[in-house]
């Protein structure tokens, strides 16, 4: 039995047709594939460029004596407003009776905590346990001018002072400080007031012992300037910062120290000492300073380097015992990159993301940096994660699938909205045509293309009909447009012939190349070549060709200035002051492009003011800016000013204005390799025309 095959040529088509749509949903897909896969391989590169970054940050930050602060001080917090303990400082000792090194070994260090506009404090112990067991405090605040107290004065609360209190192991010390001016009149009035402040042990604010304490120390320094800047540094009355300096004498400290052979230094309950300052004005005045203050701002602690991590990153620290090995060593910090977006993607596109083929040999894994500080070497220890790079690249893998899915929904629309609109209709269509041409043949042919007897009242005759017709009307349509360019060629051809007879007359006249107006006749004759013959305007200076040569844009600038009077453009000034600078560029051609923004502007200028040309140059291109006073362009006109036609005077051709000025500008600046833009400004408007410069 034969089996007869269909014949797949007449379904040849429609075959083509699916096969696209499937071919563009498997692209799709594939596309959407292909992205993620190098987006992988993108986010693999520059996680291995972030690990990198974020450990030398984190090597350069603990290096820096801020950092190797919160080394020797990893579980204290220094910005509590509640309390204030010592840190350790990596420097032996403060030189306290020093302004300046006090002052630069606290901001180095990054110890001081600030407190808004009232000043700042430094509290801390030295890393040499042979130089006292002292507390030093050294921070600043704002007063007015310092009250000194006189010696012999039993009161001490008519003079500025210091109150310290200092709390541990359940002892308590007090110490009362009031300002005691030295050095002479005229030091003080250069370099303000300075001087100690003195000690006196206290009890709850109240002074019981007359003479001063030996080992305590302090200096105070007021400066001459007003720490407003809008007041006169001469006033006396205005708030001056003062800076003070204090070494405090711990009996339990000092004793503990000189009791053992090998004194263990800084103290186990360091941060469990309560340090408390307040600094008083004369009298009973509101405080000036207090450490308690609730606006205390935290100072740098090992816990912020938990923001440089990413998700997933751990950062150990450890410090480095020479007498253990390193399984001896016990972590004193240990942070981890926290989570920044919950993990919304799905089980089978985070096993996708995963299951993309990527480059993973030089994946990041660890970092070992050895961080030497002058209590020991400490080991940081930065560890990756690139699990996190697979996390978000689900998460984006999900976000992008909506995409996919909208554009495989998309495409499977278009095509049963196109198979049933109108691959059903060209079906019937080509059964029709088939019987139709079956009748045709029978007929001998067609002698020529013609669709006159397809017409009818089904589908195919419509359409032969709708063609026909549309067919008929196209014709009659460029049959006219034809005749129309056709008449106004001719008019430009007769236009072009009577104006340049009258010009070669001028020419005549005016022939000489020292005459102003025989550069005028030259452009009036250019204009004419580049408008005659052709069918349009916009099409004539589109279809211009420049001659351009090398010109001194600086003297061209200059000449253009000066003749801008003859065209009736008064107040035109060229500023600047340059030597000769060649450019690319056409000169009749450049005249008139700078000549229609000279008129543009002396349209809208504010009466009497002056239009400002200047010029720069670099070593690849001049620009020149033409500026005029007056008012801004509208926001919905600026970007459609350089097109033809475009004005915004009604009745623009009526009064001469065609809007092609600006047209005819860019198109010329176009040719010449140049570029013209406008901004406003504030005072006005600013045309920036560029131009490419020659370099002998």
């Amino acid at each position: 039995m034969k089996i007869r095959l269909p014949n797949i040529g007449q379904y040849r088509l429609r075959i083509l047709f699916r096969g696209a749509f499937l071919l563009l949903a498997v692209a799709a897909v594939a596309l959407a594939l292909y992205v993620l896969q190098q987006e992988k391989q993108l986010s693999y590169n520059n996680y291995r460029y972030s690990f990198h970054k974020t450990g030398e940050q984190i090597s350069a930050t603990l290096r820096h004596p801020s950092g190797q602060l919160a080394l020797l001080n990893p579980r204290t917090d220094n910005g509590g407003p509640a309390s204030l303990h010592p840190v350790l400082l990596p420097f032996p000792s403060l030189d306290f009776d020093d302004q300046t090194k006090v002052q630069q070994a606290i901001t180095m260090s990054g110890c001081l905590v600030q407190y808004g506009d009232s000043g700042s404090l430094c509290v801390a112990v030295g890393n040499n346990p042979w130089a006292g067991g002292f507390i030093y405090a050294a921070g600043s605040f704002v007063s007015g001018e310092l009250v000194a107290h006189q010696h012999g004065e039993q009161d001490l609360t008519t003079a500025h002072r210091v109150l310290v209190t200092v709390a541990l192991r359940g002892q308590t010390y007090r110490w009362i400080a009031p300002f005691e001016k030295s050095g002479d009149f005229t030091a003080v009035q250069i370099h303000g007031a300075h001087g100690r402040l003195t000690g006196f042990a206290s009890d709850d604010g109240e002074q019981v012992d007359t003479r001063p304490v030996k080992d305590f120390r302090g200096w105070i320094w007021q400066s001459t300037r007003c720490s407003k800047a809008e007041e006169d540094d001469g006033n006396p009355g205005c708030l001056r910062s003062s800076f003070f300096s204090l070494r405090l004498p711990v009996g339990v400290l000092q004793d503990e120290l000189f009791q053992q052979k090998r004194p263990v230094w800084p103290p186990a309950d360091l941060d469990k000492i309560q340090v408390h300052i307040e600094v008083l004005p004369p009298g009973d005045g509101p405080v000036l300073f207090d450490s308690k203050s609730a606006n205390a701002a935290r100072n740098f602690a090992i816990g912020d380097l938990a923001s440089l991590l990413l998700p997933g990153e751990t950062l150990r620290i450890r410090k480095r015992n020479p007498a253990a090995n390193s399984a001896g060593n016990t972590d004193i910090v240990s942070l981890i990159g926290a989570e920044d977006r919950p993990d919304d993607s799905s089980r089978w596109l985070s096993r996708l993301v995963r299951r993309l083929p990527v480059d993973e040999s030089a994946a990041p894994n660890e970092i070992k940096l050895p961080i030497v500080t002058s209590s020991g070497i400490y080991d940081v220890t930065l560890t990756g994660d690139v699990r996190s790079v697979n996390q978000s690249l689900g998460v984006v893998a999900a976000r992008v699938s909506w995409f996919v899915g909208a554009m495989l929904l998309a495409l499977f629309l278009a095509w049963l909205v196109i198979e049933v609109g109108i691959i059903r209709r060209i079906t019937l269509l080509t059964k029709r045509a088939a019987s139709l041409s079956k009748i045709v043949k029978g007929s001998g042919g067609l002698a020529q293309f013609d669709l006159s007897d397809l017409r009818g009242v089904d589908e195919l005759g419509v359409l032969a009909s709708c063609l026909q017709d549309l067919l008929r009307r196209v014709k009659e349509d460029v049959e006219r447009e034809e005749i129309r360019a056709e008449q106004e060629k001719e008019m430009w051809h007769a236009v072009g012939h009577e104006i340049m007879s009258p010009l070669q007359s001028l020419m005549a006249l005016h022939g000489s190349a020292e005459s102003p107006s025989n550069r005028y006749i030259n452009r009036m004759q250019q204009a004419i070549k580049v408008l005659y013959g052709n069918a349009s305007p916009s099409e004539a200076f589109q279809s211009t060709v420049l001659q351009v040569t090398a010109i001194d844009i600086d003297a061209f600038l200059r000449n253009v200035a000066g003749n801008a009077p003859l065209v009736g453009i008064d107040r035109v000034a060229y500023n600047a002051n340059v030597a000769a600078v060649m450019v690319r560029a056409d000169d009749y051609s450049l005249e008139d492009v700078v000549t229609h923004v000279l008129r543009n502007a002396d349209r809208y200028r504010t009466p009497g003011s002056v239009i400002a040309i200047d010029l720069k140059t670099t070593e690849t291109a001049a620009t020149i800016t033409i500026h005029n006073s007056g008012p801004n362009i509208a926001g919905d006109l600026i970007d459609k000013i350089f097109e033809y036609g475009v004005s915004d005077q009604h009745e623009a051709a009526a009064n001469g204005n065609r809007g092609q000025g600006l047209f005819v500008a860019k198109t010329y600046m176009a040719k010449m390799g140049g570029t013209i833009t406008v901004q406003n400004v504030g005072d006005g408007v600013s045309f920036v025309l560029g131009l490419q410069r020659i370099i002998a």
